[in-house]
């Protein structure tokens, strides 16, 4: 036979082509899967991997899992944070916040620390990141943190493991906290690596790896779990109303069915997995079908996490209650859904802190003149302004409802063809103003920066849809989700301080309003109710009000006096700091200076405006935050001021 005779033989695809032989594809799974990897048929990349220590994450994923059940447990919150725009005062706001008061042992200040110092500046640390493209937080809480005197030793050497798992060097600081039943440290971690290139952790390691090597630390520092440990934590796991690691077993012993049969052949094993069933069923979240087999809730997990997320909630409240020396039942502390109720929630601030320190998600406590005291959440602290406690505020639900102003664009494009900018607008409607057409604009430009489907032509021309105002409704739920309710300070000057005040006050203008709000003879609505009754004498007594026919009337005018007294005292107390004689300003005046801070009155927030040789203070207005240190100029009217930023007459304008 000639060489150029010979015929390949072709099996079939996929065939092995000998008993004992072994496909290379085959092979190569196997090898895959010794490594810590997965390979499975039809599997889809996932990019888990991709970035520095994936190799390291896939290696302690697979240590043995007998060693994991005994390794100490490590709690690690993780949040990557982009610093581009105001990502980097955000930073220096969360470091001032890791540096509070309180948060030490001794109930001292926090401080910062690195790899090589116990005292670390936080402004280099910010400065160095300025140019950074994003940074990484951590939050580590060893559930045996109790046990060390200092974690810092600890910190170090995590960080330093977690570099040797990166490959390269790490800019970090951190801090340790242990103003909770739980002592933590926050790891605060520079986005670039020892090249100055950007650092990429692999998801999985942010997601376990770094878990695990803390897990490791703690338990080569303290000793692997003792059986008595494990069973101990195990039997106090039974009557929690978490999600435990006993319902994580339940789970995975689930058969083809959905039922989960008690029986083990442990006997340990099978009396805990029988006293959590019996506890989930007096839950409403377990039921016996049969003699020995069980029905799981459909919702076990995703309720239980809701519970504990409660029960954290409502010792969050009693612990602040209790520092400031407030008695509140426990019928009396509710925590406030903001999907679920309507009305506003008039009361005084008793504190404020963090619910989810990686993500600076913010609450309130606030003690409401209903009687009731409510934990709110309030979404992103930069969201909403400082609240001192002791404030009084008003919490209103976030409405997602399409606004009149979504109305009017929907209806002005529907009628050009889609098409919506401010010269359609003034000739679809003859009485509209240029001013008031481009608060439309700003609403549109606002909702496309929010990520919202919007399309603006090079001319300036919006391209509205037929379903705009469904797409409104996306964006203000997105946002509701961020920003769950509006908070307004109603005043900054706590209620007993209101009594004699010589100025115009919350409790002023409650006694005057038409709908004032409803009070409860309990709790903070009670002080209010005695603090209004003091406060009716003292206007009696500076012959602001009078006793007629059994009631309290209070002067027409009296409001403008209180503030015209307020605004006069605090106006020369300017005028001598500031070196400059005040000028009060009046409606169709022209204002025109530099705007140079704000001031909190009772009646409200004040802006300083400042010339060369006199001053003057005209309501402040949140849009003017970002104008600080600028020129601006304006016009006093009866409705307030529309300001123009800067010199020139084309500036942007605030109003």
């Amino acid at each position: 036979m000639q060489d150029d005779e010979f015929r390949p033989r072709l099996g079939k695809i996929g065939s092995r082509g000998s008993k004992a032989g072994k496909r290379f594809a085959g092979q190569l799974r196997a090898a895959i899967n010794r490594a810590g990897g997965k390979a499975t048929r039809g599997g889809r990349f996932t990019g888990s991997r991709i970035g520095r220590g994936g190799a390291a994450a896939a290696v302690l994923r697979s240590r043995d899992r007998h060693a994991a059940f005994r390794s100490r447990r490590v709690v690690v919150k993780a949040r990557l944070v982009k610093l581009a725009g105001k990502g980097v005062d955000g930073a220096r706001a969360h470091l001032r916040y890791l540096q509070r008061d309180g948060v030490t042992r001794q109930g001292e200040p926090g401080e910062l620390y690195g790899a090589d110092s116990d005292r670390v500046d936080g402004k280099a640390f910010i400065d160095r990141a300025g140019g950074d493209r994003h940074q990484f937080r951590f939050i580590v809480a060893a559930e045996d943190g109790i046990e060390y005197e200092d974690l810092k030793p600890l910190t170090r050497r995590l960080m330093a493991q977690m570099e040797e798992d990166l490959g390269t060097k790490l800019d970090w600081v951190a801090v340790d906290h242990f103003n909770t039943g739980h002592p933590h440290t926050h790891i605060m971690v520079r986005g670039k690596d020892d090249r100055g290139e950007n650092l990429v952790i692999a998801r999985d390691y942010i997601s376990s790896g770094l878990r695990e090597r803390a897990a490791e630390l703690v338990s080569l520092d303290l000793g692997p779990r003792t059986d008595r440990e494990i069973e101990q934590r195990l039997r106090q796991e039974m009557e929690q109303e978490r999600f435990t690691s006993i319902d994580r077993q339940l789970q995975r012993m689930r058969d083809d069915d959905g039922f989960v049969s008690a029986d083990a052949r442990d006997v340990f094993r099978q009396t805990l997995h029988r006293g959590r069933l019996r506890k989930l069923e007096r839950m409403g979240l377990a039921a016996e079908v049969v003699p020995g087999r069980w029905r799981l809730d459909d919702e076990l997990e995703a309720t239980l996490r809701r519970l504990a997320d409660r029960g954290d909630i409502i010792k969050t409240m009693h612990r602040e209650l209790t520092s400031k020396g407030i008695a509140r039942s426990a019928a009396d502390c509710v925590v406030y859904d903001a999907e679920q109720n309507t009305e506003p929630v008039v009361g005084r601030v008793v504190a404020r802190g963090l619910s989810d320190e990686i993500i600076d998600r913010h609450y309130l406590i606030v003690d409401g003149v209903d009687g009731k005291t409510l934990y709110i959440d309030i979404g992103k602290g930069e969201a909403t302004e400082p609240t001192p406690e002791g404030c009084i505020v008003r919490v209103t639900p976030r409405s997602t409802e399409p606004r009149q102003v979504d109305r009017t664009i929907a209806d002005i494009a529907a009628a050009n063809d889609g098409r919506y900018n401010v010269d359609i607008h003034l000739r679809h409607d003859a009485s509209a103003t240029e001013r008031f057409a481009e608060t439309h604009v700003r609403r549109l430009e606002a909702i496309r920066r929010a990520g919202g489907d919007l399309e603006r032509q090079p001319d300036g021309t919006w391209t509205i849809a037929p379903d705009h105002l469904n797409r409104v409704t996306d964006y203000e739920r997105q946002r509701a989700r961020t920003e769950p309710v509006v908070v307004e300070k109603l005043s900054s000057v706590p209620t007993e301080k209101q009594v004699d005040f010589d100025g115009a006050t919350w409790l002023d203008r409650e006694l005057v309003s038409n709908e004032p709000a409803a009070l409860r003879d309990s709790g903070f609505g009670r002080e209010v109710r005695e603090a209004q009754a003091r406060r009716r004498q003292w206007l009696i007594a500076q012959g602001l009000a009078h006793e007629e026919q059994g009631r309290i009337v209070c002067r027409a005018n009296m409001i403008s006096v209180l503030r015209q007294r307020e605004l006069n005292r605090v106006a020369g107390q300017l005028s001598s700091e500031l070196g400059l004689s005040y000028f009060e300003a009046k409606p169709g005046d022209r204002l025109e200076g530099k705007m140079v801070r704000s001031v909190e009155l009772a009646s409200g927030k004040y802006a300083v405006i400042e010339k060369s040789r006199e001053f003057t203070l005209v309501p402040w207005r949140p849009v003017l935050d970002r104008h600080v240190g600028k020129e601006i100029s304006g016009i006093m009217s009866g409705e307030g001021i529309s300001w123009t930023i800067g010199r020139q007459r084309s500036g942007p304008s605030v109003s």
